[in-house]
C-alpha cells in the first residue's frame, strides 16, 4: 500500500522539505504505513506563471538547476505551480517560466495547470511533463469533476469541498488519479475562492513584471490596488493565517486516521498538504500530524528541529 503525500514548496523550503525527505529515506520506522513523498510543488519567484499563492523572491539559473537537481537525485519530481488564471497569450513566451521547464524537462518532473491556455502551449512544447488539474479551476459540480478526470491528465486535484462527502467521494471513477487536499484552511463553501485566485494572478503578473524591469527596487503594490480594487477586497481574508490547530475545527478537514481508515480504502492514494505560505513550525506540525507515527512524534521533531538549525533554517540566539 502507498500513501502518496505532495508536499508544498521546493523553493522557499528548500531545505526543510530536503531534511524532512532524509528523515523518511533513513528512517522509515516512524513513519505511518506506506507514506511516500511524490512531489514537492511550488515555484521559482519570480514566475509570472505562478497561481494559488502570491510568491515573491528572485531566482537565477544556477540556482533552479541547484534544486531540481537536489530533488530529482532523491528521486522526487517537483510540480511546477503554474495556475495564474489571468494569463494571456503574451505571457507564454516569458524567457523565466520557459528557462525553469528547460531546466527540469528531463521527464521526471510535472507542472499542475488551471489555465487552458498555458495547458495548451505546455503540451505542445514540453510533451515530457505530467499534466496536473489544479484545484484552482474550483470544479464543485460532480458531473463536472468526472468529465475532468475523464481527460488526459496525471492528477486531478479535488476542490475540498468534496472532503468528507463520502455519498459522492464513493462515486468518483480512477480515484488513484484524484489528489485530496487533506489540510484545507479555507473556509468550506468559500464564495470568494475563485476571486481571490484571479486577485493573485493579478498581484503574481504585477511583480513578476516589476522584477524584470527593477530587480533591485522594492515593489510597491498600491497602483495595482488603485487599477484592481478587487485585490484590496481579500486582503481581510484571515484563512491563510490558519494553524494546524484551527483548521482541525473545518469541515473539509481530514484526518490522518479519515486517511489510512477511510479514503484508502476506498481507493484514494494522492494526498495534498497545503503550506506555501505556512512558517516552518505551523509546517513541521502538518508534517508530523499527517505523517509520522504518533508515538514518534517528538522524536521526529527533535530530529528535525536539530538537523534545522545545523542547516541554519533556523538560528538559535542564546
Amino acid at each position: 500500500m502507498k500513501v502518496k503525500f505532495h508536499l508544498p514548496d521546493f523553493s522557499g523550503h528548500l531545505m526543510f522539505n530536503l531534511v524532512f525527505i532524509d528523515i523518511l529515506q533513513r528512517h522509515a520506522e516512524y513513519f505511518r504505513e506506506g507514506v511516500e513523498i511524490a512531489s514537492v510543488y511550488g515555484t521559482f519567484p519570480p514566475a509570472i506563471w505562478n497561481g494559488g499563492r502570491m510568491q515573491e523572491g528572485n531566482c537565477d539559473r544556477r540556482f533552479v538547476k541547484s534544486v531540481v537537481k537536489a530533488f530529482n537525485e532523491r528521486n522526487i519530481p517537483l510540480r511546477f505551480t503554474f495556475t495564474n488564471p489571468m494569463l494571456e497569450k503574451k505571457h507564454l513566451n516569458d524567457d523565466f517560466c520557459n528557462m525553469i521547464m528547460n531546466v527540469a524537462n528531463n521527464g521526471m518532473n510535472e507542472v499542475i495547470v488551471a489555465s487552458p491556455l498555458l495547458e495548451d502551449y505546455i503540451r505542445k512544447n514540453y510533451p515530457k511533463y505530467k499534466i496536473t488539474s489544479s484545484t484552482c479551476k474550483r470544479i464543485t459540480d460532480f458531473d463536472t469533476l468526472t468529465n475532468e478526470i475523464s481527460k488526459d491528465y496525471n492528477i486531478i486535484v479535488i476542490d475540498y469541498d468534496f472532503n468528507n462527502r463520502f455519498d459522492i467521494l464513493e462515486k468518483i471513477p480512477h480515484k488513484e488519479k484524484c489528489e485530496i487536499l487533506v489540510n484545507a484552511c479555507c473556509e468550506p463553501a468559500c464564495k470568494r475562492r475563485s476571486e481571490h485566485y484571479r486577485s493573485l494572478g493579478l498581484q503574481q503578473i504585477a511583480y513578476s513584471n516589476h522584477m524584470r524591469k527593477y530587480p533591485d527596487k522594492p515593489f510597491n503594490s498600491e497602483k495595482l490596488v488603485l487599477e484592481h480594487p478587487e485585490i484590496e477586497k481579500i486582503a481581510d481574508c484571515h484563512c491563510m493565517g490558519r494553524t494546524i490547530f484551527d483548521i482541525k475545527n473545518l469541515s473539509t478537514h481530514i484526518t490522518p486516521d479519515d486517511i489510512w481508515e477511510k479514503y484508502v480504502p476506498m481507493g484514494f492514494s494522492q494526498f495534498k498538504i497545503e503550506g506555501r505560505t505556512f512558517d516552518i513550525f505551523n509546517l513541521m506540525e502538518h508534517y508530523l500530524y499527517y505523517m509520522i507515527k504518533p508515538e514518534f512524534k517528538e522524536k521526529v521533531r527533535y530530529k528535525f528541529l536539530k538537523q534545522l538549525v545545523a542547516n541554519e533554517v533556523i538560528t538559535v540566539h542564546e
